[in-house]
């Protein structure tokens, strides 16, 4: 109810001011289950993807957006609960699984779901290594997996300034990418990872931009201990080690 709401009244006014465009609108079905994956470079991008699709779409978003203090993190909360946001916890672990089960269950009714595969926005711009959590979600469920790149948004919103400027942003809607010949495989962390980095690939030639073959995370705790990134980072202190014991056991040996 709060989205179509959100969507009939906030919609017009972001539509005056930021003009937004969208390219391969046809290729979101009309019904049925998809998995939107999208690049992610603000916060922005769960706004205006949703605001420019006929279909309800539901996002993941990082656990932190629903324990923020405050007014702003009290208000950022009960927004994201009222969009139907499902909460991440980065850590990893069983908190990581229980977001995708909501996932493949929103997929299970038939309806469109969102994941930005890299796990959180780009310090600067860049496209950077996709996490496998878009291809469990593919081969568990049978969905196909809609790329999507969001086009200026982190210059309408730049990462660590509170007032957005007003500047035009895009929507890039590729082709439905079909992994049914991987069903099975659910399992393989090498196939996971082909999967990822098909989508990522996709990303990249509809977004045009630089790949970094890095978790952005990695690179945001190492701009953040040199002084040299702003925003928030992901995950704890030590964001770095846990990142590359994850890519470790995703690589081949």
């Amino acid at each position: 109810m709060f989205y179509r709401l959100l969507k009939l009244v906030a919609g017009p006014i972001l539509k005056a001011l930021y003009r937004p465009w969208i390219e391969g609108v046809e290729n979101i079905p009309d019904d049925g289950p998809a998995i939107i994956a999208s690049n992610h470079l603000a916060v922005f991008d769960s706004v205006f993807l949703p605001l420019m699709i006929k279909r309800e779409v539901v996002f993941m978003g990082k656990g932190d957006y629903f324990t923020g203090k405050g007014f702003k993190g009290k208000l950022v909360a009960k927004f994201m609960r009222s969009v139907g946001t499902i909460p991440v916890d980065r850590s990893g672990g069983k908190a990581a699984q229980a977001a995708l089960n909501a996932g493949l269950a929103r997929l299970a009714q038939g309806e469109l779901f969102g994941i930005y595969p890299e796990g959180t926005r780009s310090p600067d711009g860049k496209l950077y290594r996709g996490r496998t959590g878009v291809a469990k979600l593919a081969l568990r469920s049978g969905a196909p997996v809609i790329p999507v790149a969001m086009i200026d948004t982190n210059i309408a919103q730049p990462i660590g300034t509170r007032i957005p400027r007003l500047h035009r942003v895009g929507i890039r809607v590729g082709q439905p990418l079909d992994f049914s010949r991987y069903r099975g495989l659910e399992r393989d962390r090498f196939v996971l990872r082909a999967v990822t980095d098909e989508i990522m690939y996709s990303l990249m030639d509809l977004s045009g931009q630089e790949y970094s073959d890095e978790y952005a995370s990695v690179v945001k705790a190492r701009m953040a201990a040199e002084g040299k990134f702003a925003g928030p980072v992901p995950g704890t202190p030590d964001a770095i080690e846990v990142a590359k014991k994850n890519e470790s056991k995703e690589k081949p040996a």
